[in-house]
């Protein structure tokens, strides 16, 4: 849980690269998860120079506060896990 306040909401949205629509049922397969296919008129993993595994992390007015790439900094690792909290954290608190 990333705070005690039960109004703190954090979304998660995943795009997909253009190229790879083959795996979208894997991915949304027994999840709730807001999955959304990059097509390349809208070229959002250009627009927004990201990787495989990146986690664009955006602020309440919707502009990039960081990129955390997953691969990189594995999750299972305690630290990797607490960085990423603190930017998520740190994005929701982030003035205008």
């Amino acid at each position: 849980m990333l705070t005690d306040d039960p109004g703190f909401r954090i979304a998660g949205h995943g795009v997909n690269a253009v190229g790879h629509e083959s795996g979208n049922a894997a991915v949304c397969a027994g999840r709730t998860l807001a999955w959304l296919q990059d097509q390349p008129a809208d070229n959002v993993w250009g627009l927004w120079a990201v990787a495989q595994r990146d986690c664009v992390i955006l602020d309440p007015f919707g502009r990039v506060f960081a990129i955390h790439n997953l691969t990189s900094n594995d999750l299972s690792v305690p630290a990797n896990y607490d960085e990423l909290k603190a930017l998520l954290l740190d994005a929701a608190a982030a003035p205008p």
